[in-house]
């Protein structure tokens, strides 16, 4: 089998496609009920959550809209004086009562609101022909602010079930009990906040919850007054610890999911009952879906991978038979392109493969003969005859022996500057090396030109230790004296700078001498990049002779850059790695 396989790609891809493709919509068959079982779970939880936070919004405003309702009435001058002195004027009554109604009939789920005095009849803007308020607190034993439990009572409307805030009526002065205020809610009126919106789409059953876990208000009338532990066995330790989550009750079919939020004023608790049955129905939707998905993917897949595989096998299978006649000696072949899809540009790859590695090829032979002949001409450049070195240190000691201190100081600078030249044929030394060169250069011109010139060298003295290739600042020196210094009628400055940039050296060599017009600026740099063969005269040809050089050994980027203004100088200046060691360590 491993051999069969083995001998073709065609077969090797079909196999594949045929594991990577039909086990995974197998196993997302199966994983698919659970899956979308959990994600529907979590979204109907928390679009559940959403709202009874929303529910929650609106019972929050109306117990602020009580309390502040509360504060206005007890705020009332003229309650604060009926409430301690009590009389039987019915003028000062009826207004009472007119506000009191007024701020009824403004909130639609109140339903009444009642003075109680210390002792005698409450005044009510309702009349209650029975209420079991008896049942929940002795009112006038009231000492602070109270909500009270769901009770009945019977007025004009008839049996209603309400429940109340309650708190002392105090003279805002001496803080003395004058009496109590009761703001009775209708739950018939209150339950349509449980309604609106929907829970999971009316699926669901909202209750209201005190502390005691007495359910106050809720959309399934039955539940009233009841503990919702008798109905949810387990509930009081199922939500406690977080103001809002997740509960499951029951199994099977029973199962429901309790959703609360805990309102943080009172503590009381807001409850969704939510049957499991309703997330299922959506699960056996996608379910289907998944199902039909699953059986589309197999046979369109089975239609395609013949497709496919014949589409991608072909051309490379022509281009491996191109490829095992390939002559190393010769240029590759090219092979035809039919298409532009990825096989169709790993062709045009190859044939442009082919096409740069002889380019590379070509390249390689003309970089190779114009290094050759850049160091050929440094190497021509360079006076280095031995004897001339031997006669020179000869005409030294000479002119020492005679007191001729300025022959032998200038005899002395030649001699160690055609010693670095000479160096044993090797191209790079050390920053410090190369300068002490120029320095050597320029000792033996000043000498010749005396108070023409003056040398200025600013020199990083980390630098002093690294390696550069030679012999490239001082024909930059002595450009910039001949035709710089030495065509400017007054004394110039030549001045030198080595400093670190990163991993990389900078080189500058400027002059204050006569500078170039724009257009001998750019013959100048044109002769630099001319081709091999090509030279320019007198300024250009040392310049260029570095510039070349620069250019083989560090690389395109690292060549000459020129700048200059008539009658302002030139600078010219480059940027090359730094070299910590070479293969031509001098100290070797």
């Amino acid at each position: 089998m491993r051999k069969w396989l083995g001998y073709s790609l065609q077969r090797k891809l079909s196999l594949i496609m045929l594991v990577t493709t039909l086990i995974p919509l197998l196993f997302l068959g199966t994983f698919a009920f659970t899956t979308s079982s959990r994600i529907t779970g979590e979204k109907a939880q928390q679009d559940g959550l959403d709202t009874l936070a929303q529910m929650d919004a609106k019972f929050q405003f109306i117990l602020k809209d009580v309390e502040n309702m509360s504060l206005f009435l007890i705020g009332q001058r003229e309650i604060q004086a009926y409430m301690s002195k009590p009389d039987d004027n019915f003028e000062t009554q009826s207004r009472i009562l007119g506000l009191m109604t007024n701020l009824m009939y403004s909130k639609n789920y109140v339903s009444s609101i009642t003075i109680y005095p210390p002792s005698g009849s409450p005044m009510s803007t309702s009349t209650i022909y029975s209420t079991e308020i008896d049942k929940q607190l002795d009112i006038r034993k009231v000492t602070d602010k109270i909500w009270t439990g769901l009770y009945h009572i019977e007025n004009y409307m008839g049996d209603r079930q309400v429940f109340s805030f309650v708190r002392p009526l105090r003279n805002y002065n001496n803080y003395q009990t004058l009496g109590w205020l009761s703001i009775s809610l209708d739950e018939q009126i209150l339950s349509r906040i449980w309604s609106e919106p929907q829970l999971a789409q009316g699926h669901g059953k909202v209750a209201l919850l005190n502390q005691k876990l007495e359910i106050i208000s809720s959309t399934d009338k039955s539940w009233l007054t009841r503990s919702a532990e008798t109905i949810f066995p387990g509930l009081k330790d199922g939500i406690a610890g977080s103001l809002s989550g997740e509960w499951t009750y029951g199994s099977d079919k029973e199962q429901q999911n309790i959703l609360y939020v805990r309102e943080p004023q009172l503590g009381w608790t807001i409850i969704g009952s939510i049957p499991a049955e309703t997330y299922s129905a959506q699960n056996r939707y996608i379910l289907q879906l998944t199902g039909i998905a699953i059986v589309i993917s197999v046979v369109t897949n089975a239609i395609l991978t013949l497709f496919v595989i014949q589409r991608v096998t072909n051309p490379l299978r022509g281009l491996t038979r191109l490829l095992s006649k390939v002559n190393p000696s010769e240029p590759l072949p090219q092979y035809p392109v039919y298409t532009g899809d990825e096989i169709g540009r790993l062709t045009q790859s190859y044939n442009l493969l082919g096409t740069h590695i002889e380019a590379l090829k070509t390249q390689l032979i003309h970089n190779e003969s114009r290094k050759k002949e850049a160091d050929m001409r440094a190497l021509q450049a360079q006076i280095n005859p031995h004897f001339l070195y031997n006669t020179l240190s000869s005409i030294h000691w000479i002119a020492l022996m005679t007191e001729e201190n300025r022959i032998a100081e200038m005899v002395g600078a030649l001699s160690d500057f055609l010693r670095f030249s000479l160096n044993k044929g090797k191209e790079y030394c050390t920053v410090a090396q190369e300068l002490a060169h120029i320095r050597n250069y320029v000792q033996v011109q000043s000498i010749r030109f005396p108070d023409e010139f003056k040398a200025e060298f600013t020199v990083d003295a980390r630098l002093s230790d690294t390696y550069m290739l030679k012999l490239v600042l001082q024909p930059l020196v002595e450009n910039a004296m001949i035709h710089g210094i030495q065509k400017k009628e007054a004394p110039g400055t030549i001045s030198i700078f080595a400093e670190q940039k990163g991993n990389m050296m900078g080189f500058r060599v400027m002059d204050d001498g006569a500078g170039m017009t724009e257009k001998r600026l750019q013959e100048v740099n044109d002769s630099l990049n001319a081709e091999t063969g090509s030279y320019a005269a007198d300024a250009s040809y040392g310049l260029r002779n570095v510039h070349e050089r620069l250019r083989l050994h560090y690389g395109s980027d690292c060549g000459l850059v020129i700048e200059s203004r008539l009658n302002a100088g030139t600078c010219v200046s480059f940027s090359i790695p730094m070299l910590e060691d070479t293969d031509e360590n001098p100290n070797r």
